[in-house]
């Protein structure tokens, strides 16, 4: 029985993920590993000799996983990764507040599409514009 499984766990084809997560990926999956932001990052942190600049531009196209590349991988490109993070007022927020090299302005000015992430921006990252912050955290009641 267990030869038989062995057999079937041989013939099924291996998602990038399970490459990533059991060590099996190589240089030959980035190209399927950039076909999803989430693996993409994975993959950049992972694989050594990953094209970085590839994988950040896949990663990238999610906010979180742009917040997360600029985060973990040390020769990314932090502004493109703003970019990314910054489609989201949360991860604005966060990239703001954790990222060494974040644009404060053009976060802030994604974290105050909501109220609650103005007010939490102007709270706690240096840099902010509190007048601005105060506007956008002052449109909720709440």
């Amino acid at each position: 029985m267990l030869d038989k499984i062995r057999k079937d766990a041989e013939e099924v084809k291996q998602t990038i993920g399970y490459k990533i997560d059991n060590g099996l990926a190589t240089l030959a999956d980035e190209e399927e590993a950039c076909k999803n932001p989430k693996w993409a990052y994975f993959f950049a942190l992972e694989i050594k000799g990953a094209n970085i600049e590839r994988c950040q531009e896949a990663a990238c196209k999610n906010p979180e996983w742009a917040y997360w590349f600029a985060r973990d991988i040390k020769s990314a490109n932090i502004e493109k990764c703003c970019e990314g993070a910054c489609k989201n007022p949360q991860l604005a927020y966060r990239f703001a507040l954790h990222i060494e090299g974040a644009n404060i302005e053009k976060c802030q000015e994604a974290a105050c599409n909501a109220p609650d992430w103005a007010y939490w921006f102007a709270l706690n990252v240096k840099g902010a514009n509190i007048a601005k912050c105060q506007e956008a955290a002052c449109n909720d009641p709440d």
